[in-house]
């Protein structure tokens, strides 16, 4: 039996779990049992934008109004029809929110495998994609919880940080990333801090100031309701990782000098709104998937791979540090845990500095 959590598309706090008999395999598929896996709200942002953006289609429930949000964590083959994947198997990669997944492994190479299931042939090729963690250079299993959580969440602030870069911070020395709190947000912060004669500037709200404090990868630190303290005039770029329609307004009203806008993600899922009729540059969203492929043609997977792994190194040992860490984990096991976790992190009642690892097995 495959236990499963199920979210209704129009109403997200609306969710139930639901148990269903397991189909057979087929030639050249694989059964993947999910041991854990993150969730933040990077997976949050899916759901927001589920439609828009077809996160739902990766893993269609079958039932009209209701979908499966994606996760990123970590499996073992427990069943295999494909003589190129062995059963027991360590898989990183896309998973649903349930306790296993058919996968059709395709393409296979010594350190990946896609799955090439009709249905995700026309989605984008980095979340199809599952990594063999004898052969991934960013896997060490005794960081899997960490890379569970940050690591997708990261590729996406250095792939920020990088478009920025490349774009000479579209004439701006001054960056303000909103939802300051979160951990796409302090990622990016981190790589922007290396960049010479910028300006990083947090937007959070009055409770997580200082926590954002704390970390020391912000210039500084503004609460949401202290744009004030910012000047009118400076020659900034929002990037938005809240996705709230109002706070955007109130940005490109202000900043009579903003020369980009981008948003990145919906952790205000009450406040998601359009984009239209805004002063000043239009709000773009940025698709990391198309950075990557951008970065891949000009400077080769090997190279990419090369320099998200040295910034990934980097990272990890900031958040881990014992001393200070950034990030601490906390552990639900059990589908009704798993329930009660989605709909904590959906609230944002999480504490900033906790990061949840989720698994529909009970027991360890």
């Amino acid at each position: 039996m495959t236990t499963t959590l199920l979210a209704r598309k129009d109403a997200l706090p609306t969710a139930r779990l639901r148990t269903s008999a397991d189909a057979p395999l087929a030639p050249g598929q694989v059964r993947v049992r999910i041991d854990t896996f993150a969730l933040t709200a990077n997976n949050i942002t899916y759901a927001a934008f589920g439609a828009a953006m077809s996160y739902w289609n990766f893993f269609p429930s079958g039932e009209e109004g209701w979908g499966v949000i994606p996760v990123w964590g970590f499996g073992t083959v427990v069943q295999s029809l494909n003589p190129g994947v062995a059963v027991g198997e360590r898989l990183y990669g896309y998973f649903p929110m349930a306790d296993q997944v058919v996968l059709q492994a395709d393409r296979l190479k010594p350190d990946s495998f896609v799955d090439a299931a009709p249905h995700r042939a026309e989605l984008h090729g980095v979340y199809n994609r599952y990594m063999r963690c004898s052969a991934d250079p960013l896997y060490t299993a005794d960081t899997e919880d960490v890379q569970a959580l940050m690591r997708p969440l990261f590729m996406t602030s250095w792939l920020i940080d990088d478009f920025l870069a490349e774009n000479k911070f579209f004439g701006a020395d001054t960056v303000l990333l909103s939802s300051a709190s979160s951990k796409t947000a302090y990622g990016t912060a981190f790589m922007l801090a290396q960049r010479e004669g910028i300006e990083v500037i947090g937007l959070t709200s009055p409770g997580n100031k200082l926590f954002c404090e704390s970390l020391g990868c912000y210039s500084r630190v503004v609460g949401y309701d202290e744009l004030d303290q910012i000047p009118t005039d400076a020659a900034c770029v929002y990037v938005d990782f809240a996705g709230n329609a109002a706070f955007r307004l109130e940005v490109h009203t202000r900043f009579v000098n903003l020369k980009f806008s981008s948003s990145i993600g919906g952790t205000h899922v009450e406040q998601l709104g359009g984009a239209k009729n805004l002063p000043g540059p239009k709000a773009t969203l940025f698709f990391a998937p198309a950075q990557v492929k951008k970065r891949s043609e000009e400077w080769g997977a090997a190279e990419l791979n090369r320099k998200l792994l040295e910034g990934w190194r980097d990272f990890t040992a900031q958040v881990t540090d014992e001393a200070a860490p950034w990030l601490v984990v906390d552990h639900h096991r059990g589908p009704e845990a798993v329930h009660a976790a989605y709909l904590e992190v959906l609230g944002g009642k999480s504490h900033p500095r906790v990061g949840h690892m989720l698994s529909m097995i009970k027991t360890a």
